[in-house]
């Protein structure tokens, strides 16, 4: 039986190794990082230093992989020359930055194409990706979306067709709540199985190298992203223990993202996801 590999969003207050201290507070053994404020540009500096101490603290507390999520400003489908620039430049930046910490993934949205329609949109994320300068060892992975609006991702033929638009090698990150925003059905273990079904079909289940795993606070369907604690939204016990125990089968790490509100945290969650996988 596969690993499971299963840590929260930590914070890097104070420098990057922090995240590594939270993490084994919440009693993760993977997880992601924001390496700059997610809502700003300006990305500031890692020193040498801190980078090393992250490296050494992840490698002694057997933390890993990790995974860096980039700004939420980042647009990869954006027609507009000014934002796709900025986007392509905080992304070298996000690499640059995982290929000094030693961490193997750079995670980002599609964004959206406000315009410019869904196949526009997704060539437009193709030709700034094409831009990137991945360093060896660093993967960039294209996250799921809940699909509001003129985002792209919430469909996985979105994310094969920007995997067929780019001459990178992309990996994916399925987020659970997002993929039930989008109209997957995963609240039982045949809709859990159905959908790793149809993403091995249009994607390919090689391709996926990470899960966020949250609950969701809204029905299926809806496009609406608010991540709820894992067994206890409209996802359910029955949908979160099968897509947890399927992702642990096929050695997909995972990273949580649930709030933290009623009493608990990450380290409830993770505690959670534990005993899912056990039963």
């Amino acid at each position: 039986m596969s690993e499971l590999r299963v840590g929260a969003h930590t914070s890097i207050a104070g420098g990057v190794s922090n995240a590594v201290d939270e993490q084994v507070e919440y009693g993760g053994n993977c997880g992601q990082i924001f390496t700059h404020s997610p809502q700003v540009w300006d990305h500031g500096s890692i020193e040498d230093s801190e980078a090393d101490a992250f490296r050494e603290a992840s490698e002694a507390n057997d933390i890993g992989p990790w995974m860096i999520h980039s700004s939420y400003l980042v647009n990869l489908c954006t027609p507009k020359e000014d934002l796709r620039a900025k986007s392509v430049d905080s992304m070298q930046q996000e690499l640059d930055a995982a290929d000094r910490l030693g961490v193997p993934y750079v995670n980002v949205h599609l964004g959206a194409h406000t315009g410019a329609g869904v196949d526009g949109g997704l060539a437009n994320a193709g030709d700034a990706l094409d831009e990137l300068d991945v360093p060896d060892g660093v993967t960039i992975l294209i996250e799921s979306d809940a699909g509001s609006g003129t985002k792209l991702g919430g469909q996985f033929e979105h994310l094969a067709q920007v995997q067929s638009n780019t001459a990178h090698d992309l990996e994916f990150c399925v987020d659970t709540a997002h993929a039930w925003a989008a109209g997957y059905d995963i609240s039982t273990p045949e809709g859990v199985a159905e959908t790793f079904a149809e993403f091995d079909d249009v994607v390919g289940l090689d391709q996926l190298a990470y899960v966020h795993l949250n609950d969701s606070k809204h029905e299926c369907g809806t496009n609406k992203d608010e991540h709820a604690h894992i067994g206890e939204g409209e996802i359910g016990y029955d949908g979160m223990k099968a897509f947890v125990n399927r992702t642990v089968e096929e050695g997909v790490p995972m990273a949580l993202e649930t709030p933290t509100e009623d009493g608990k945290s990450f380290a409830w969650n993770i505690e959670r996801v534990r005993e899912l996988h056990q039963e």
